[in-house]
């Protein structure tokens, strides 16, 4: 059974009026400034535990500059992630990244779309509050004219429960797993990476094959 979906609601981030100051009163606000910000971040790092849940009719949406800014999302977004728009966009796209997705999965995700081709992934996003909730992604690359990148696309939608459980959170958990063991990032993403290399092989497919083939298993 699905979690019960919890009101989305989130307190603002107050923006200052930007008015010009004398130099001693500027210095003191902006000091002020950092110290909430760092108060803020804090708060945001912070995990719940409390799953969010959004109905199987709706569809998150984002999109973003080539460098993973984010310059659009929809009413969805806003309301699951818990952010205002003003709170969200210019901001990179990895500021709802979860601790707990390996570093393996969205050096694949972020390889293959820069790369020019599409890509489905099952995700787990961090709210603003430390709420969590998963989501099944689809991001595609966005081209100009000349078939130049300008940016991406991405879609998410609500997953299957029981493929998250009974798929997804083991192997999700095991790639962390193998990430933590080392200390350096490059050997992270070289050990994890190639338990997942492993992984395709055993079953003999690609990874759309593989991200396909559990959604068909649970159908």
């Amino acid at each position: 059974m699905r979690a019960g979906r919890p009101a989305h609601r989130s307190r603002p981030v107050g923006r200052g009026a930007g008015a010009t100051r004398p130099a001693p009163v500027a210095a003191a606000a902006r000091g002020r400034c950092q110290t909430d910000g760092l108060r803020i971040m804090a708060v945001e790092l912070s995990l719940t535990g409390k799953e969010r849940t959004f109905k199987d009719d709706e569809i998150i949406v984002s999109k973003t500059d080539p460098k993973g800014r984010i310059t659009y999302a929809n009413r969805v977004f806003l309301t699951v992630a818990g952010y205002r728009e003003s709170e969200i966009l210019g901001q990179p796209h990895s500021i709802i990244r979860h601790p707990d997705m390996p570093r393996c999965v969205f050096k694949l995700l972020w390889d293959t779309i820069a790369d020019g081709r599409e890509i489905f992934a099952y995700v787990i996003n961090r709210a603003k509050n430390g709420d969590h909730y998963w989501v099944y992604a689809h991001v595609t690359p966005s081209f100009d004219a000349t078939g130049k990148i300008v940016g991406y696309h991405s879609n998410r939608r609500v997953p299957d429960r029981k493929l998250v459980e009974k798929e997804i959170v083991p192997l999700y958990r095991a790639l962390k797993a193998e990430e933590e063991r080392h200390k350096n990032g490059k050997e992270q993403l070289a050990a994890s990476g190639k338990m997942v290399v492993d992984l395709l092989t055993s079953r003999g497919v690609a990874y759309d094959e593989f991200v396909a083939s559990l959604g068909r298993s649970h159908g």
